[in-house]
């Protein structure tokens, strides 16, 4: 839900374009901000489905810091914003986070036993 929280707080208060030339070329500012609230949203929903499933969570949730990482880094890279390499290194852990996180193993609760314990009574 942070993801979904961030576009709408874009949404509500947009932020200064600069180092972000490479996205508002393409698209507003606007459908960035759905992207990431249509991205926090399903790695919400991503977080109720079956163990092994939750891939889509995961890829939603790193593509638009990604997307956004890139942009800066390019900004960075052709002078049009100095600031915007520490940016994207910012929304590059962001990133990293998240893929870590994809790897940490789940495991299934398994039931608890029907029945007296073992020693009891």
């Amino acid at each position: 839900m942070g993801q979904a929280s961030w576009g709408a707080g874009i949404l509500v208060d947009p932020p200064s374009t600069v180092g972000l030339h490479l996205l508002t070329d393409r698209c507003p500012l606007a459908a960035w901000a759905w992207l990431w609230i249509i991205a926090g949203l399903i790695a919400f929903a991503a977080a109720f489905v079956r163990i092994g499933r939750d891939w889509l969570g995961f890829t939603a949730a790193y593509l638009p810091p990604l997307v956004w990482a890139v942009s800066y880094a390019t900004a960075a890279a052709g002078g049009e914003f100095s600031r915007g390499g520490f940016v994207a290194v910012w929304y590059l852990t962001w990133v990293g986070f998240i893929m870590w996180a994809a790897t940490v193993p789940e495991y299934s609760v398994p039931p608890y036993p029907v029945g007296p314990r073992k020693g009891a009574g």
